[in-house]
């Protein structure tokens, strides 16, 4: 759809006809929450930000004409209590961004990630500049660069880093036998709390987003344009991990698995010169809500955020920087 035109119809077909629209603007209000639950046509109840918070907001997808298959539909919504007026998507947004017609629908793709009405691109974030497999131009050549960031040394309650290291410092650590045994041991506790007070103690850990004289935002020495998306409790870890690595408008840098093994680490780049740190971990997040189905904490956006690092030889890194 690169090069479809920004319209309401277009919108809707990108975002399962409306409900990834209430899916963001909940998730706004309410963070790290599951939002909307959808059952057959219906997601029942949820909280509604525009009633107090109350457990009265009804949405449903709503079809022009019940039992024939290409016909028309939309997501709709309706307050129990009356609070807001019943009505679309559309409409709903309109509540939150104070926005109506295309400055609207421009706002909902740019933070959806929509990229409705833009060239596919290659790789970056917001601006997607570098463009590959055109049939009129050669592809771009890519700018690859390697990020410095802090290193810390076990434990978790060490604020000062060891040393700065790169995405090709951490790669090797994590496949090397460095962590191999408290992963193990990590992998093999059954005491949740034990679990995690362990892996605190234990584990080194990077700050993947910058440079610090010690870990604390208001201590950043400089952003790194790297950010890591944390994504805990996969069922189909493996699976994700594959989809990851071919997203189509993200390229990774580095991603493993996290130390208790039921979760993954996504290092990604970002051009910090377009909005901030916190900014951007909100976007992504949205866009890996929509586009993944997975929730992503937004409690973990501040720029200072330790990623613990585990064991794995299965590893991946992007591999033109093996060539640095």
């Amino acid at each position: 759809m690169e090069n479809s035109k920004l319209t309401r119809e277009a919108v809707l077909a990108k975002t399962h006809y409306g409900l990834g629209i209430y899916a963001h603007i909940l998730r706004i209000y309410y963070p790290g929450e599951v939002v909307l639950k959808v059952v057959g046509r219906d997601c029942g109840l949820t909280r509604n930000p525009f009633n107090g918070d109350k457990p009265t907001l009804h949405v449903w997808l709503h079809k022009e004409v019940p039992g024939k298959a290409m016909s028309a539909e939309w997501a709709l919504h309706k307050d129990l209590d009356g609070a807001i007026p019943e009505g679309d998507a559309f409409d709903f947004a309109e509540l939150h961004y104070h926005q109506t017609g295309d400055e609207l629908l421009d706002t909902l793709n740019q933070e959806m990630f929509l990229h409705i009405g833009e060239e596919r691109s290659f790789y970056s974030v917001r601006k997607y500049a570098q463009l590959k497999d055109l049939p009129t131009e050669e592809p771009k050549e890519e700018t690859i660069s390697i990020r410095p960031f802090s290193f810390f040394r076990a434990p978790i309650q060490n604020l000062k880093p060891c040393r700065t290291a790169n995405v090709v410092d951490i790669y090797k650590y994590i496949t090397s036998d460095y962590a191999r045994e408290r992963t193990e041991r990590l992998r093999a506790m059954t005491d949740k709390k034990a679990a995690k007070r362990f892996k605190s103690t234990a584990f080194d850990y990077a700050t993947f987003s910058g440079t610090f004289a010690t870990r604390n935002d208001r201590d950043l020495v400089a952003h790194s344009g790297l950010i890591c998306i944390d994504f805990d409790h996969v069922t189909d870890l493996e699976g994700l991990f594959q989809r990851l690595l071919q997203d189509e408008y993200f390229e990774t840098q580095l991603l493993f698995r996290s130390p208790s093994g039921d979760g993954l680490k996504w290092v990604i780049p970002i051009d910090i010169t377009e909005g901030t740190h916190k900014s951007f971990y909100e976007s992504i997040a949205a866009y890996v809500a929509y586009t993944y189905r997975i929730d992503v904490d937004i409690n973990c956006s501040n720029v200072s955020r330790a990623c613990y690092l585990p064991f794995d030889p299965d590893a991946y890194i992007y591999p033109k920087l093996l060539e640095k």
